[in-house]
């Protein structure tokens, strides 16, 4: 799977999966709200990064690469207001916070790659 070898795929992930296990000890009222939101939006970074590789053109993947910048963006929202509901530890959203900043870094290089080569 070519998608597989790009860091920020690799990166994604590995946030996915933290997001996961935070959420595990949010509120049981949580459940179908802010934990699935962030699990959705955490889920979806990955997924739309593999998707827009597994198309033909550059075009559609720069498409699919900003989605997932936007869902990235969605989930750094999520965590904070998980933060300030005390629903995540101070030390745990901040280690969130700073994956995501990673991996916004290595997507928006890569977006800014991909758009050189539409251009």
């Amino acid at each position: 799977m070519p998608f597989c070898d790009l860091r920020v795929w690799q990166q994604a992930m590995k946030l996915t999966v933290k997001v996961y296990r935070s959420t595990a000890s949010f509120p049981k009222h949580e459940v179908y709200g802010l934990s699935q939101q962030m699990r959705r939006a955490a889920v979806s970074v990955p997924s739309n990064i593999a998707e827009g590789k597994g198309h033909r053109s550059d075009r559609e993947l720069s498409r699919f690469l900003f989605h997932a910048r936007g869902s990235l963006l969605e989930l750094q929202t999520q965590v904070m207001i998980a933060r300030e509901l005390q629903y995540l530890p101070e030390a745990n959203a901040k280690d969130l916070l700073e994956h995501a900043a990673e991996v916004a870094r290595s997507l928006n290089a890569l977006i800014n790659s991909v758009r050189e080569k539409v251009a």
